[in-house]
């Protein structure tokens, strides 16, 4: 009986398909839907995931996480070539006062804009449209204070943007710096 080379063939199978699925896909897809249209169960999904990540590792591209949602995405080491070669040779960078804005949101998220402010020192409005118009950040919800204040929280471009693979990458950076 040979029902261990089923169980590697079935699992090639599936990410094969995730692949596929991941190709296609025009943003992050959960990994209950992932296990919805594969139909089986996200436990099983999240252990391909981990075996295409693993594979990825030495590759062109990335697998790259978003709460529960997952992306193909092309390696940050690649970057430059690929901006090449989609003629994005000429790449806008953030200011520095965007950049302290971001790094706030990054790492205290959700946050408000007068939290932003009262850590800054200065009023942050126009750096939070510069974020909001690059995909950057995104408006999460409002708290229930009064006046019910914006919640602001990243994205998966933000992820990509700083070749991150998920938000907890930035307490490895954060721990980095500490040692």
């Amino acid at each position: 009986m040979e029902e261990p080379a089923g169980i590697i063939s079935a699992d090639l199978e599936l990410s094969a398909l995730l692949e596929s699925i991941l190709f296609v896909a025009s943003g992050p897809v959960s990994t209950g839907r992932l296990a919805k249209v594969l139909e089986t169960t996200p436990a099983v999904v999240e252990s391909s995931l981990r075996n295409l990540d693993e594979h990825y590792n030495t590759r062109g591209l990335r697998l790259q996480r978003s709460g529960t949602s997952v992306q193909l995405t092309t390696a940050p080491e690649s970057r430059m070539v690929v901006e090449r070669f989609l003629g994005l040779e000429v790449t806008s960078y953030l200011s520095q006062a965007s950049l302290e804005v971001l790094a706030i949101i990054a790492f205290m998220q959700p946050v408000t804009r007068p939290r932003i402010d009262e850590i800054r020192g200065v009023n942050s409005d126009s750096s939070l449209r510069t974020l909001l118009g690059l995909g950057l950040i995104e408006e999460v919800g409002r708290m229930d204070t009064p006046g019910r204040p914006i919640l602001y929280g990243s994205t998966p471009e933000f992820l990509q943007y700083f070749g991150l693979t998920s938000l907890a990458d930035l307490s490895l950076l954060d721990s980095d710096e500490e040692e």
